[in-house]
């Protein structure tokens, strides 16, 4: 699966931006699509993720300001970030998990990442 990401930029605080992360394939064998994102030398924090049989889980410190959603008919996902804070200054990676089905083994792919600014 390769994934593409689209719409990271410069923003002011408090401002929105959506992120975009379209799929090479469709649904049907992708089991979970997300975000997540990385700090320069940190470790990548989980941002949201929604399975494809329906669950959606956040950041608890960020659900209340991002929300993930899913364009089906163009294997694309969105993540909508608003009330932008300085401390979402970060790279954010999306994230595909396909389970293979000739052994079931479940592998992860990720898009190029794309850099947040909020400046202080």
């Amino acid at each position: 699966v390769q994934l593409v990401e689209t719409g990271g930029g410069l923003v002011q605080p408090g401002g929105s931006l959506r992120l975009s992360c379209a799929a090479s394939k469709s649904f049907e064998s992708i089991v979970a699509m997300g975000w997540y994102r990385q700090v320069l030398g940190n470790q990548r924090e989980l941002v949201a993720r929604f399975a494809t049989a329906g669950t959606t889980n956040y950041a608890d410190s960020l659900k209340l300001r991002f929300t993930i959603s899913r364009d089906d008919a163009k294997n694309t996902v969105y993540l909508h970030m608003n009330r932008l804070k300085p401390e979402d200054t970060v790279v954010y990676y999306c994230f595909a998990e396909e389970e293979s089905p000739y052994t079931g083994v479940l592998n992860v792919y990720w898009g190029q990442g794309t850099q947040v600014t909020v400046p202080s």
